[in-house]
């Protein structure tokens, strides 16, 4: 029997995908954190790190997609 027929939404190399795509938006809201000052009267440039506003965003969207073709992708006919 295959994994469809037991009753799962999705093949397990599906689940696999979905997995590493909810890792990956983590990773980047991960990233996102911290730059923040001690001081709340004082600003602090760090907030506009290029990781902040590059890189983070760039992995979290990229999860995202990770998510949607996981779910939408067909499994092999075997």
């Amino acid at each position: 029997m295959s994994i469809e027929q037991k009753g799962l939404g999705m093949a397990k190399e599906n689940y696999k995908f979905f997995v590493a795509g909810i890792a990956l938006v983590v990773l980047g809201y991960l990233l996102m954190m911290g730059g923040g000052s001690e001081d709340p009267n004082k600003f602090s440039p760090e907030i506009f790190s290029t990781r902040r506003i590059t890189v983070a965003p760039l992995v979290c969207l990229a999860g995202f997609i990770t998510v949607l073709v996981s779910i939408m992708r067909k499994p092999k006919a075997k």
